[in-house]
């Protein structure tokens, strides 16, 4: 077979699945549905803003930047740093987690498109590099640098470089392998299963084929959290499939491993009949599976309404708030929002003790609202994510 045929990439399916990957098909989406289905729309709308801090963290982890959590929350305020270098892993910063907050939006909206299509893949990579300084465009140095244009697929020998041990498609062959992409992991006409089994794979050939000049790694998990939304798993935006590839299941070593894997030739004739090892291939998707399971039974323990009023109450305790804080914090992570008025009824105070109580905790942060004077619902900022949730971000 030709190096840089469109059946280069197969196979893109699994015609059959081991009891393992079955039960990964099975467990998978009855994890998403748990999470998050105790909790109010509201409350896990404010949640899945500090999931896409993580997520982008994670995704930063990924490629070797180290981004800290208070880093990245600066940058959504553009407070941004000094140093050019820094400054431009919070440009990246902000930029992940704005494309991620609209894939969430047109999730909820029923407006999401086919992630696998050319036009959303594109649409990704534009949307990520939308602004970016021309030092962030540039790619190589001296005699081999050259401008990446947001949005466009490789397009040059110029274009074409070694990724580890693997040397993708030439750049003349991407528009082609990508249509062929874009048909072989469409979403319409899929079960649920081959749509979780497309998750992984079209992850994995989204990268072999390697369409951009730079940023197909964080094209490749904005598009398996969109894939997970079609897919229905995407569980209201509360967890994320970088901190699972970064993290892996036993060693922070396997995602790179197990891409590498996956790149695999066809091992005989029992292995499939076309380019690439369909036994390799399904020991990456049981493997990346078995990782978006983890990452959803972990936010499952760590957004379970009970264990949320628990570390409120830690939260309280070390910020020395007032003692009725928590029953405050807890009516508005139960309904949602709350109306201010209510405060008063709520924690039994006096009237203005009642106001200044819940105006501490809207200057603390923990509570926000849209106006001065409007119902105020749970924020959960990178310091009280540090007190709620101590494990989200364990290498800071």
């Amino acid at each position: 077979m030709g190096v840089d045929t469109t059946g280069r990439i197969e196979p893109c399916r699994l015609d059959r699945f081991s009891p393992e990957l079955a039960d990964q098909l099975a467990q998978v989406p009855a994890e998403a549905r748990v999470l998050g289905s105790r909790l109010h729309s509201r409350t896990a709308e404010s949640l899945a803003d500090l999931v896409r801090v993580m997520n982008c963290y994670y995704s930063n982890l990924i490629e070797g930047h180290d981004t800290r959590p208070r880093d990245i929350e600066r940058a959504l305020r553009a407070d941004l740093d000094g140093q050019p270098d820094r400054r431009n892993l919070q440009l990246e910063a902000a930029a992940h987690i704005r494309v991620q907050r609209e894939i969430d939006r047109q999730a909820a909206a029923g407006v999401l498109a086919d992630p696998a299509s050319v036009d959303f893949i594109v649409w990704l990579h534009r949307e990520f590099y939308a602004g970016a300084p021309e030092s962030m465009l540039t790619i190589g140095a001296g005699d081999r640098a050259f401008r990446m244009e947001p949005g466009r697929f490789r397009s040059s020998p110029q274009h074409d470089v070694a990724v580890g041990r693997h040397q993708p498609p030439a750049s003349d062959r991407v528009d082609e392998l990508m249509s062929y992409f874009a048909g072989r992991f469409r979403s319409e006409g899929q079960g649920p299963a081959e749509q979780l089994v497309s998750l992984a794979a079209a992850h994995h050939r989204l990268n072999y084929i390697h369409p951009f000049p730079d940023g197909n790694g964080r094209v490749s998990r904005l598009m398996s959290h969109a894939m997970a939304h079609r897919a229905g798993i995407g569980a209201h935006g509360l967890w994320s499939v970088s901190r699972g590839l970064a993290r892996g299941l036993a060693s922070r070593t396997e995602y790179k491993a197990m891409m590498d894997l996956a790149d695999s030739p066809r091992e005989g004739d029992l292995d499939g009949r076309v380019n690439l090892s369909a036994r390799c291939l399904e020991r990456f998707a049981t493997w990346f599976l078995g990782t978006c399971l983890d990452q959803l039974r972990f936010m499952n323990e760590l957004f379970g309404f009970d264990r949320l009023v628990e570390r409120l109450g830690v939260l309280v305790t070390r910020e020395s708030w007032a003692p009725r804080s928590l029953a405050l914090l807890e009516e508005v992570l139960l309904r949602g929002e709350l109306a201010r008025g209510e405060a008063q009824r709520i924690t039994g105070l006096p009237e203005r003790s009642a106001r200044e109580l819940l105006a501490r905790l809207v200057q603390n942060g923990i509570l926000a609202s849209a106006t001065p004077k409007g119902p105020v619902s749970l924020r959960v900022t990178i310091a009280s994510a540090e007190a709620l949730f101590p494990k989200l971000f364990p290498e800071t």
